[in-house]
C-alpha cells in the first residue's frame, strides 16, 4: 500500500492511497508504476479520440498491426511537433486536442488566404 498527499490550491490535503496484489514492492514503486500506468492510458485515449485508433475494419494482423502503429505514430509525431516549438521554461504538457485545434486553424487561414487572395503578410 502506498499513500500519496498533496496540498491543493485551496488550502485542503488531498490523499490518494494506492493498492498493489505484490506485498514486497516498495511504496515508491507503487506511486512509479501508477504514474506510468496512467500515462498508457492517457496515450491510448488520445489514439482512439483524434487518431483512429479504434476505427480499423481490418481482420488481418498485419493490417491491423500497420494501422495500430500508424495511429500511434501520428500521435507522436503531434507530440514532438508541440514540444519542439515549446520554449517556455515551464514543463512541456501535450494536448491532441490543442494541436488538432492550432492545425484546423492554420489550415483555414491558409484557405482565406488563398481564395480572397489575400497578403499573407
Amino acid at each position: 500500500m502506498a499513500c500519496i498527499s498533496e496540498v491543493q490550491a485551496n488550502g485542503k490535503i488531498k490523499n490518494a492511497l494506492l493498492f498493489s496484489t505484490d506485498i514486497h514492492l516498495l511504496p515508491e514503486q507503487i506511486v512509479e508504476y501508477d504514474r506510468a500506468r496512467f500515462q498508457i492510458e492517457f496515450i491510448f485515449r488520445d489514439a482512439n479520440q483524434f487518431t483512429g485508433l479504434s476505427d480499423c475494419q481490418a481482420r488481418h494482423l498485419p493490417r491491423l498491426d500497420f494501422h495500430f502503429n500508424a495511429t500511434l505514430i501520428a500521435l507522436n509525431l503531434a507530440k514532438h511537433e508541440l514540444s519542439s516549438c515549446h520554449s517556455s521554461a515551464k514543463s512541456f504538457v501535450f494536448s491532441i486536442c490543442y494541436y488538432k485545434r492550432l492545425e484546423f486553424n492554420k489550415h483555414l487561414l491558409s484557405t482565406f488566404i488563398d481564395k480572397l487572395d489575400l497578403d499573407p503578410d
